[in-house]
This record gives C-alpha cells, sequence and structure tokens, in this order.
C-alpha cells in the first residue's frame, strides 16, 4: 500500500513541477501569437493605408491594387510564421524538451546569423532593380528623342504591316534596346547580392555564370555591328552589282539560250548573280560573327562551307560554260549541216562530260562518277565502232575486192612479160 502511495505522491509532484513550465509555455505561445498577428496587421492593413499598394502599382512592380495587397498578404503571412518559428526554441525550452529544442535552437541561430545577409542582400537587389529602372527609362527616352525607331524603319527592314503591328504591340526598337541595358545593368547588382548572402555552394556558380554572360556581351555587341554591317553592305553591292549587270546587257545570254525574247523570261540572270553575291557577303560576315562569339562548331560549320564554295563555283561555271557551248555549238551545225539530230547530239554529249565534270568537282563519290563517264565514252566508242562496222560492210568488201585483184595483177605481170 505504501508503493502505490509513493507511486501517486511522485505522479502528482511531477505534474505540480510541471505546471508553471506549460504554463510558461502557453505564455510564450500566447505573445508570439499577439506579436505576428501584429506585425501581419501591420504589413497587411498599415502599409495599405499609408499608401503603400498604390506607390506599388506606380512603381509598376504589381499591375493593380488587388494584386499589390495580395502581395502584402503573403509577406505578412511569411513574416507570421516566421515569428513563431523564432518562438518555438523558447517554447520548447519552457516545457524542458532539450533533445528536441536543441536541433531547432541551432536551426534558428544559424537563420538568425544569415538574416543580415539575407536583408543585405534584399536592399541591394531593391535598389538595383529602380537604379536600373531609372537607366532603362533614361535611354528609353533619349532613343525616342533621336527618333531612332523613324530612321530604323526608313532603312526597309520591316513592311508597313509590320511597324504597324509593332506598333500596335509596343515592341519598338527603343524599348528593345532600354529594355536590353535594364538587363545589362542588373547582371553586376544580381553579382553583388549572391555575393552579400555569403553563401558559395550557391552564389558561386550562379556568379560564374553571371561573369560568363557579363564578359559575352562586348563580343555579343561587336557580332551584332559584323552582321548589320555585313546585311547592309551585302544588300549594297548586290543591288549595284544587279544595276551594272542590267545596264552591261547580260541578259543577252538568254538568246544564247534560244530564248527569243529575254524579257518574257522569269529568271533574270543578273537579279540571280546579285542575290548570290549578297548571300556570299552575308555568310563571310556571319562566319566572321560566330568566330567572334567563339562558338568553335559553328565557326568550324561555317569555315567548312566557305572553304566548299569554290568548288560549288567552279562546278557551276563548268555547267554554265556547257550549255552556253552546246547551243552555240548545235546552232552552228544545225545551220551548216541542216541536220537537227546531229546538232541535238553534240549539245548534249558536251553537257553530259560537263555534268560529269561538274560532279567531280564537287567530289560526289569521285571513282564512281569516274569509272561511269569512262562506261559512257567506251559505249559511245563501241557504238560508234559497230555502226561503222555494219554501215560500212559493203563499202570495206568493194575495196578489200579491189585490193585482192590488184594483187593478183601484179603477180601475172611479171609472168606475161616471159
Amino acid at each position: 500500500m505504501n508503493e502505490v502511495n509513493n507511486s501517486l505522491n511522485n505522479v502528482f509532484n511531477t505534474i505540480i513541477e510541471a505546471i508553471p513550465h506549460i504554463l510558461a509555455a502557453l505564455l510564450l505561445l500566447i505573445l508570439a501569437f499577439i506579436v505576428a498577428s501584429v506585425v501581419r496587421a501591420i504589413i497587411v492593413k498599415g502599409l495599405k493605408k499609408i499608401g503603400v499598394t498604390r506607390g506599388m502599382v506606380r512603381a509598376k512592380m504589381t499591375r493593380s491594387e488587388e494584386q499589390a495587397e495580395n502581395t502584402l498578404k503573403s509577406i505578412g503571412n511569411v513574416l507570421y510564421f516566421l515569428i513563431f518559428i523564432l518562438f518555438l526554441p523558447s517554447i520548447l525550452d519552457a516545457l524542458q524538451m532539450n533533445s528536441v529544442a536543441q536541433p531547432i535552437t541551432n536551426m534558428v541561430q544559424q537563420f538568425l546569423a544569415y538574416l543580415p545577409n539575407i536583408f543585405a542582400a534584399i536592399v541591394i537587389l531593391l535598389i538595383g532593380y529602380f537604379v536600373a529602372r531609372l537607366i532603362r527609362d533614361l535611354v528609353f527616352n533619349l532613343l525616342q528623342s533621336l527618333n531612332i525607331d523613324h530612321w530604323f524603319d526608313k532603312l526597309g527592314t520591316s513592311t508597313a504591316d509590320a511597324r504597324q503591328e509593332s506598333k500596335m504591340n509596343k515592341t519598338t526598337l527603343a524599348k528593345v534596346l532600354s529594355n536590353f541595358v535594364f538587363f545589362i545593368v542588373l547582371i553586376p547588382i544580381i553579382t553583388v547580392a549572391l555575393e552579400s548572402l555569403n553563401i558559395q555552394s550557391i552564389s558561386q556558380p550562379i556568379i560564374s555564370v553571371l561573369n560568363t554572360v557579363l564578359n559575352m556581351i562586348p563580343n555579343i555587341f561587336v557580332a551584332i555591328i559584323l552582321i548589320i554591317v555585313g546585311y547592309y553592305l551585302a544588300k549594297f553591292i548586290s543591288e549595284l552589282l544587279v544595276s551594272l549587270l542590267t545596264r552591261t546587257g547580260v541578259t543577252s545570254i538568254y538568246q544564247s539560250l534560244g530564248a527569243s525574247d529575254p524579257t518574257k523570261s522569269k529568271f533574270d540572270i543578273s537579279r540571280a548573280i546579285g542575290t548570290v553575291v549578297k548571300v556570299l557577303i552575308i555568310l563571310f560576315f556571319t562566319v566572321e560573327a560566330l568566330n567572334v562569339l567563339q562558338f568553335q562548331v559553328l565557326n568550324e560549320i561555317g569555315n567548312a562551307v566557305i572553304g566548299y564554295l569554290p568548288m560549288i563555283i567552279s562546278a557551276l561555271i563548268i555547267l554554265g560554260l556547257a550549255l552556253i557551248g552546246g547551243r552555240m555549238l548545235e546552232n552552228v551545225i544545225r545551220n551548216y549541216s541542216n541536220s537537227p539530230f546531229s546538232a541535238a547530239l553534240v549539245k548534249y554529249i558536251l553537257i553530259t562530260f560537263a555534268v560529269f565534270m561538274a560532279l567531280d568537282q564537287l567530289g560526289f563519290a569521285s571513282t564512281i562518277v569516274n569509272i561511269g563517264f569512262l562506261l559512257i565514252l567506251g559505249a559511245l566508242a563501241v557504238a560508234f565502232a559497230i555502226s561503222f562496222g555494219i554501215g560500212g560492210r559493203e563499202f570495206a568488201k568493194r575495196n578489200l575486192e579491189r585490193f585482192e585483184n590488184k594483187i593478183q595483177r601484179d603477180q601475172n605481170t611479171p609472168n606475161n612479160g616471159q
């Protein structure tokens, strides 16, 4: 009986001793609730009353006051639960739950140690954001005062419909350039904010990427300038070349190819040459831009294409000369021999030879092309020999008989003399 009484007394004493700790924990919990509620009310209602929501809309941080109010509510809820987390170690200590409180206390202490860094990063980002926006607006107003959109439209880079659509969508060159400046200014600010966090495992890779992008910006500018200069230079040279070729009468080549009226043909040789020259110039400048950007794979592909261009040009010249020469030979043979079949045969034989030469120049399966060419040439020789043999059989027979008769006469002449 005494043992039962002692057990009950121990339980009762334990409960009595725990009551102050429980009351202290409840008081701390109530205090945390009051502080968290007050802070949330200040953030949500107090800032709204002093016009922070309207200021956020004017600063274009949010699109409407309702969205700004929702943002304040989100911030208030975050601070509300954050205060509870800050009070949690004290509540657990009051309950003498040291084994549970110790890890949470360590976590909260580490978080509190990082709070100044987080606060500094947020302040840097906010100040940097407003500075970048100010610079963006200044650049935008400067470009608009210079009327850069008007000059850009006069360069003829877009149609009237495209310009009208861009104005309706508010996508002007001044806006694009000002936004580009905004991001350029924002990159070093983000880098400084990440460095202020002093979390190397997270900030170091991001900072490295941002520094790489920042270092590439001059190369990107140079590459863009090269492409723009190359485009307008190619356009100018192409138009000048087309004008010169048209005035020098290069379109008379149609008459050599048998066209009765060159003006009725849909193919303009001067325009085609001008387009080819334009594409080649743009290609050269594009490869140089890729070289500036240090894109090795694309640069090697571009250099390979440029290295292959002489063979393509040689093949086209061979085919062009074969077409012109074949047509001229066809006209000459037709006029002097009055044999359309022979004239066409000579023309197509010449074109066939030119095709094989062009394929060999391009390097398309050179062995197969050469063997095919030799087979065709051999077949033509055999066909010529067979046709000559069949068609000249009677002629050969008569000449052989004459030769045999002559030999017999020569043999009989000495006998008659004896």
